[in-house]
């Protein structure tokens, strides 16, 4: 199988045997799997109205997932975006409180260059640990996304909460000139936008740029990276920082265009879906923009599966969970040669006995 079409087949195979999966599952709940693909799909692109839920939830999970995939071609396997989401998120919100800001675009600019900072350092971090005391980047992350999320909420329910929340802990909620609108006046807002620029730009700097060429070097041969002297480390710090600069405008996309301020319903696991984004896309960040657009419908139906046919909204986790277990289970077929596979399990003719005969004078 040509190694192109293996890329594009693999993931298909694996989200297509997910919702056969899927529908087992809510098989056995009593629910038809027909009805629920159905409403699945009905839910996630069947309108206009649905379409602009799919496209509102895919914004932040193409930015939460080139928070994985950028770092993931430097070699790194980082799963912290949530933390880096959710103070992206925090410093959009508090920036107000420590300096004035216009009430226009230049303002909103602002706010979402605060949450970049925010999510780079976050995620810099887990590569500083990484490559200056030898912690492993995934662990260091995940955990780190804890301590974020506990940044957050102390921040929130104490010195930045705004006196009128009272049921909901917030933030005081932005200006109105503050706000991220939205394109032509839908529901969907300009955050799409800069999760697809984000997206477009990133792949672009990977394939085109000597940096980008150095960071792939680095992920891909390490011995390499060394013997031509690459500075690998600042290498890999660079390309955690622009990860974790895309998963904090996320969360100032969030913050901007949706939320007013900051508050729990912040922490929704965008981080964590945008993990599952990333291995579909197999790390490519053109590719990251459908596959984060399919799962932002599959996220967008789970309202509709409750309403419809009595499912638990969290449903579309279970989904979401298995598609995750097969892509990294179809990562070991990824390398077999089925061509010769099938041509040693291929049936052998018998042969024909040859008999000796003796030879005439």
């Amino acid at each position: 199988m040509p190694s192109a079409l293996k890329e594009i087949a693999l993931p298909v195979f694996a989200i297509a045997a997910a919702l056969l999966l899927f529908g087992v599952f809510v098989w056995f709940a009593g629910v038809s799997p027909v009805d629920v693909w159905v409403i699945l799909f009905k839910g996630a692109f069947g309108d206009w109205f649905s379409w602009q839920n799919t496209l509102q939830r895919s914004a932040p999970l193409m930015l939460t997932a080139l928070c994985v995939a950028i770092p993931a071609r430097a070699g790194l396997v980082i799963i912290g975006g949530e933390g880096a989401l959710v103070l992206g998120g925090l410093a959009c919100a508090a920036l107000p409180y420590v300096m004035p800001l216009p009430a226009n675009v230049a303002g909103t600019f602002a706010l979402c260059v605060a949450g970049a900072i925010a999510g780079a350092a976050w995620i810099a971090l887990a590569g500083w640990l990484r490559q200056y005391r030898g912690i492993n980047e995934t662990i260091s992350s995940l955990l780190l996304a804890y301590v974020a999320i506990g940044f957050f909420k102390h921040f929130v329910e104490g010195a930045l909460r705004d006196p009128a929340s009272l049921n909901k802990p917030a933030t005081r909620s932005l200006a109105e000139g503050l706000g991220i609108g939205g394109i032509g006046g839908s529901d969907v807002h300009w955050g799409l936008v800069i999760g697809i620029v984000a997206c477009l730009a990133s792949g672009l700097w990977l394939r085109f740029t000597a940096s980008g060429f150095s960071v792939r070097v680095v992920g891909g041969n390490p011995r390499t990276a060394q013997l031509v002297g690459l500075p690998a480390n600042r290498l890999i710090l660079a390309a955690c920082g622009l990860g974790g600069a895309c998963a904090g405008v996320a969360g100032a996309v969030e913050v901007a265009a949706v939320h007013t301020n900051a508050n729990a319903s912040l922490i929704a696991g965008y981080g964590y879906a945008g993990i599952l984004v990333s291995f579909i896309a197999r790390h490519n960040p053109v590719a990251i923009i459908p596959v984060a657009i399919l799962f932002g419908g599959f996220g967008a139906a789970g309202s509709l599966l409750q309403r419809r046919l009595g499912l638990p909204d969290a449903s579309v986790l279970v989904l979401q969970g298995i598609a995750f277990v097969l892509i990294l289970a179809s990562e070991g077929l990824r390398m077999v040669d089925w061509k010769a596979l099938l041509k040693n399990r291929a049936p052998v003719a018998p042969r024909s006995p040859v008999i000796a005969t003796e030879a005439t004078p």
